[in-house]
């Protein structure tokens, strides 16, 4: 049976019907809602839902986003040699180009692409790609990324090299896999070698002088200026990000899943220092994006106290997993979180320089990082 692709510009063009079968928004970022909240708040973003169609049912789904990127924000974070960064940079005017992501691309994860239980995969997939081929033919755009993969889809995902893509590993998700027994924060420093104990317990005694607060709807709305700033500083630190976040999507994702989504604030003399923010996905915690005030950083330890956070909300929320995201690897291994792989893939939209941009994603080297055993008996 043949399947049929159709493009919506509006999470609220989709027909209801189509997220019935699809039987998909129990996971959150699925959901028509989550989808709305990025959408509603961040208008310099041109955003398109694929929809696959099999016999006039909803088989298959795929979140994309037109954005506009630097080249050098690109380049920068790629191992290669000055020449070789200075013609991929000619390659491209050293401009801006516009750029379709097919996945979410605010989220570190397989969040962009969903195919309906009992669906052939690779052929659904492959509908998937041409839907995006579709897409981007009327776009005036240079280059195509879809993300993030494990490496249990890439048997799935690899059909993307048939349609000229080339792979790319990208930093990891960084996951702690918590245990049943953890009911406090305690109980798992416990667990934690000595060394590890006392860097953990260090961050807090540091950042006592801090008050922290757990943020409603009101409180995002009246910090949402400082959030933004703090949020910005995080980004400026970054070696890559390709899009910066509107925070009025976190009011958008607060009124939507009240306590699912955390926004945690941090003052020093009742100045905004730091947040947090996190999304509880069935038994998933998930760290969104974080800010901090760099000048008092290393004298308050905020960030190590945000990591400790999300450790207690983790247990609190009685989740399985924390994935902290991305950036950062060694200082979250040193809290126990582990590696989880995730493949990219990329292409020009032209022939010719797809054939040039080719080897050089195929090349790219993400960043190494010592990887730590705090765990007794790791």
């Amino acid at each position: 049976m043949p399947l049929k692709c159709k493009i919506f510009k509006s999470v609220d063009t989709i027909p209801k019907t189509y997220w019935s079968h699809l039987n998909c928004t129990s996971n959150i970022y699925y959901s028509p809602e989550f989808l709305k909240a990025f959408e509603l708040a961040n208008k310099d973003i041109e955003f398109n839902y694929i929809i696959i169609l099999k016999k006039g049912e909803a088989v298959a789904f795929a979140n994309t986003q037109l954005v506009t990127i630097g080249i050098e924000t690109i380049t920068k974070n790629i191992k290669m040699s000055h020449k070789i960064r200075d013609i991929v940079n000619n390659m491209f005017c050293n401009n801006q180009i516009r750029v379709l992501f097919c996945g979410n691309v605010f989220l570190s994860g397989e969040y962009g692409t969903y195919i309906k239980e009992g669906e052939p995969k690779i052929e659904t997939f492959k509908a998937i790609a041409k839907g995006v081929k579709k897409l981007y033919r009327c776009k005036r755009l240079k280059t195509i990324f879809v993300k993030d993969f494990e490496d249990e889809s890439l048997h799935i995902t690899d059909q993307l090299k048939a349609f000229d893509y080339a792979s790319m590993q990208v930093e990891p998700n960084m996951i702690i896999y918590l245990k049943p027994e953890w009911q406090s924060f305690n109980d798992y420093t416990s667990e934690l070698r000595s060394k590890y104990r006392v860097k953990a317990n260090r961050a807090d005694t540091k950042s006592e002088t801090l008050d922290a607060k757990f943020f409603n709807e009101a409180d995002i709305k009246t910090y949402k200026n400082e959030l933004q700033i703090l949020y910005q500083n995080t980004i400026n630190n970054a070696d890559f990000n390709a899009q910066i976040l509107n925070l009025d999507t976190y009011i958008n994702l607060k009124s939507a899943f009240k306590d699912k989504f955390i926004v945690k604030g941090y003052f020093l003399d009742d100045k905004l220092v730091g947040f947090l923010s996190a999304m509880q996905n069935n038994n998933h915690l998930d760290a969104h994006f974080i800010g901090i005030d760099y000048s008092n950083n290393k004298t308050h330890a905020i960030y190590p106290r945000i990591l400790n956070d999300y450790v207690r909300i983790g247990i609190e929320t009685k989740s399985t997993q924390i994935n902290l995201g991305r950036t950062a690897s060694e200082i979250k291994s040193t809290l126990g979180a582990q590696p989880k792989t995730l493949t990219c893939y990329c292409k020009h939209k032209r022939y010719l320089p797809n054939q040039i941009l080719k080897p050089f994603i195929k090349n790219v080297q993400i960043k190494s990082f010592k990887q730590h055993q705090p765990f007794k008996g790791s």
